[in-house]
């Protein structure tokens, strides 16, 4: 009996990327693919954009090969760091449109005084 079921979400790690897919090995016994087609419902142009060798990711198992030790995976449909490494704080600017009600009146009043200031120069 499989320790890998179809539906599960593991982590694997990147030993490999070629132009049709990503390879990965789960365990001494298992290794993977995860298709292009399955990396992202976009067009994916270029895998590196998505992982790097040896990068540990999770993966969903949509078949298992026990014959093999192959298992077919998917990153479409979950977050597939594991790491939060990467992971950016995005700085808040402002809440709602206050900032906008703050700053229409000075920007409506830059911009007619610039298409006046053009206007002019034309003549």
């Amino acid at each position: 009996m499989t320790k890998y079921k179809k539906g599960n979400i593991i982590t694997c790690n990147v030993t490999g990327i070629e132009k049709y897919g990503i390879f990965v090995s789960l365990d001494d016994d298992y290794s993977g693919l995860i298709h292009i087609s399955e990396i992202s419902y976009d067009y994916v142009n270029n895998i590196n954009d998505y992982v790097k060798i040896g990068d540990t990711i999770n993966a969903k198992v949509i078949d298992v090969d026990d014959e093999n030790n192959h298992i077919k995976l998917s990153i479409k449909d979950i977050d597939q760091k594991s790491s939060s490494k990467n992971k950016v704080a995005i700085e808040e600017v402002g809440s709602g449109f206050g900032v906008l009600k703050d700053n229409l009146p000075n920007w409506i009043k830059e911009k007619t005084i610039e298409y006046s200031n053009n206007s002019n120069d034309k003549k």
